[in-house]
């Protein structure tokens, strides 16, 4: 029996359809057919369109919103969405259990500690904000404090409930979990672009990432996402966080049905054990399980190191290898003119996506491998780690391989290379070479210099080929007219574009700076060159914003490197490298060109970034290269400044630490020389908990 009254009609078919989403898309038990559900949908649709008041925000019908007009605004999050630290096979998983057990004062007799482990989801974390029983607001994680606002998207995720099912336990619920793209859900997109003629997607990861910052909703409905969740933040009255996980599923969200609550570490290792395999079999990409001390009481008395819980971490598996032939070696040239080898092999699946192209590094790192061309080898990728040849395998060769020679000239210009020692890289040393000019207008124009919206590597390199754009200045001379002439860029998109660099003329100082692609000089750098500055220059009574830029440009370009070493953070060798860049006919006037251009810097406020004045790596240097698996590059450096320390970009006798990650390379190597203390990753941490033991 159905009620015929239209508000009432309303109300029944949206909770019958919200019911059957939670069946068919968290519980996998459908209860109604396909063509039932388009049936009720289409009836909801309809007495909707006859009766527009009766639309709720918790509709199925509203699933699907309106596009986005340029990009997504930014969310601050009210609790950080931290970073995990990783563990790579037992021994670190045994090591991280001592850790916890120290903590929590446990000794050999005080029983083992109670784990939750969860697969560790390859998608994109987010988080899920709800008043009362409704969705109100979906996020990207971000950098972990701040990330975008993708609600309109998230809400086409048929697996998100955008009513809850039973009341939350306060006013305002935030749920964090991560968004992918099932298995069969991408084979069957590639398929379907495969049939179009259209370029196919690497892997679901990245898929998924992409397809939740579409700026039209539709695009992102039409493709079947999913969703697991695996944290409920601030929720009062639990004790554990196994409890906490079946509070979600009493709410309608998604709980991954593999979560297994365990004692002690040994349970833990066999339970990674056992999905090393069986994750093969599951219709969803993970590469890691992630382990969590399950007592909240006991979370909170262990609290957090750096970005990064004490109580919790990720359990990466072994990289996956394959076998595969090297065809080609070919060198690419960077932004910096480095010179940098990359292997052309055979297509092959690896890590969940199909390799064609993997890095060499350097032409130490072939002859360390005896690697030539023609060779079979062996390539590994894990998670979104760029492939890599890790060896050949010398017992296949029959005789037709190549040893492979770095060329003595940049293979995009024609000048001759340099290596400088001990330096392990080849360079290009022309700053004009078209290769490095069309790599440093984009790391000018991108996020850690104007960020100019829209102006990617397809347009940039059509404005570089037309000559339209030489230096940055010339990025604010263009309008739409000029832009409008461009391959796949219309009237309108044009005129966005245009819209775009006209906002990004203002900008602070340090992002201006830092997108100069100085040799040496970084984010920090930067802000340290900017404090500088704004200390050096004092605003004069009525100065515009324009004429205090231009002084501070003058100061820049004609600072010596005795002056240079005299700023917080910068040693000679970047105060040579700035001088350098000056003091070069075609760079000198860079800045003062984009003066003329109508760019104009804020000044950040006297003082501001000078040394700090407590924390455990008070008055210390550090620098970051390599890789560390816990920690980003930028994650690392923001560490190191919240403990009172200084991050550099290069060694130098004043270095106090460097903390080296997997190829670390010439800084490494300079370090050791200088005698700079080098620390590894739990090093690092220890180093940021309690300071240096001397």
């Amino acid at each position: 029996m159905t009620t015929t009254e239209p508000s009432a009609r309303a109300a029944e078919l949206s909770a019958m359809l919200n019911e059957a989403n939670h069946r068919y898309h968290v519980l996998d038990a459908p209860t109604i057919s396909d063509r039932e559900y388009d049936l009720r949908f289409k009836e909801l649709t309809e007495l909707e369109a006859a009766h527009p008041e009766l639309v709720a925000d918790d509709s199925p019908t509203q699933r699907v919103g309106a596009p986005v007009e340029g990009g997504f605004p930014s969310v601050r999050h009210d609790v950080p969405m931290l970073s995990l630290g990783n563990a790579f096979g037992a021994d670190d998983l045994r090591e991280f259990d001592s850790r916890v057990r120290r903590g929590l004062g446990r000794g050999a007799a005080d029983g083992p500690v109670t784990y939750v482990c969860e697969l560790k989801i390859d998608g994109l974390a987010i988080s899920l904000r709800y008043e009362g029983r409704l969705f109100v607001r979906g996020a990207t994680r971000g950098d972990g404090t701040t990330g975008e606002d993708v609600t309109a998207n998230l809400r086409t995720v048929r697996a998100i409930p955008v009513r809850l099912h039973t009341d939350p336990p306060g006013e305002r619920l935030e749920v964090r979990g991560e968004v992918f793209m099932p298995r069969g859900a991408f084979a069957a997109l590639n398929e379907q672009l495969e049939r179009e003629g259209k370029p196919l997607y690497a892997n679901a990861r990245n898929t998924a990432a992409g397809t939740v910052r579409q700026k039209d909703p539709a695009v992102t409905a039409s493709r079947r996402m999913s969703v697991w969740t695996y944290q409920l933040v601030g929720a009062h009255g639990l004790e554990t966080h196994s409890e906490s996980l079946e509070l979600l599923g009493r709410l309608g969200f998604p709980v991954n049905p593999h979560i297994r609550r365990v004692d002690g570490i040994d349970a833990v290792i066999a339970f990674t054990e056992e999905w090393s395999e069986a994750r093969k079999d599951l219709d969803y990409e993970t590469d890691g399980i992630v382990i969590k001390v399950d007592s909240l009481a006991e979370q909170q008395e262990l609290g957090f190191v750096s970005r990064a819980p004490r109580w919790a971490t990720a359990y990466k598996f072994p990289a996956e290898q394959v076998t595969t032939k090297l065809e080609e070696i070919e060198v690419y040239v960077g932004r910096t003119g480095a010179l940098t080898p990359v292997a052309h092999v055979t297509p092959v699946f690896v890590g969940g996506t199909t390799v064609r192209n993997a890095t060499l590094h350097n032409i130490d790192e072939i002859r360390r491998k005896d690697l030539r061309v023609g060779d079979t080898v062996v390539l590994q990728r894990a998670g979104d780690v760029i492939p890599e040849v890790v060896s050949a395998v010398v017992d296949a060769r029959d005789g037709s391989e190549a040893e492979w020679q770095m060329p003595a000239t940049c293979p995009v210009c024609g000048t001759e290379a340099v290596r400088e020692e001990p330096d392990v890289v080849t360079r290009c040393p022309n700053p004009y070479c078209p290769a490095q000019r069309i790599g440093g207008l984009l790391r000018f124009a991108g996020r850690g210099g104007m960020d100019v919206d829209g102006l990617g590597y397809k347009i940039m390199l059509q404005l570089v080929e037309r000559e339209l754009v030489r230096d940055p200045a010339d990025v604010f001379r263009l309008d739409a007219g000029a832009l409008e002439g461009l391959e796949r860029l219309g009237r309108r998109s044009a005129e966005k574009l245009a819209e775009s660099i006209q906002s990004a003329r203002r900008r602070p100082l340090a992002r201006i700076l830092n997108g100069l692609g100085i040799r040496h000089v970084g984010e920090q750098t930067a802000v340290d060159l900017a404090a500088w500055l704004a200390t050096e220059i004092a605003r004069q009574d009525g100065e515009t914003d324009a004429a205090w830029t231009r002084r501070a440009a003058d100061k820049l370009r004609d600072a010596s490197v005795d002056e240079l070493t005299a700023v917080f953070g910068i040693g000679r060798v970047v105060a040579e490298a700035i001088e350098r860049f000056f003091a070069d006919e075609h760079t000198r006037d860079t800045l003062h060109r984009l003066l003329d251009a109508g760019v104009i810097a804020e000044a950040p406020a006297p003082g501001a970034g000078l040394a700090p004045t407590e924390g455990p790596l008070l008055g210390k240097t550090l620098v970051v290269t390599g890789t560390l698996p816990g920690f980003s590059r930028s994650e690392a450096e923001e560490a190191i400044r919240a403990a009172g320390g200084h991050p550099a970009g290069s060694v130098s006798a004043s270095t106090d630490f460097l903390v080296a990650g997997d190829k670390a390379g010439s800084k490494l190597a300079k370090a050791e020389k200088l005698g700079v203390v080098v620390l590894d990753e739990d090093g690092f941490r220890a180093l940021l908990e309690r300071g240096p033991s001397t």
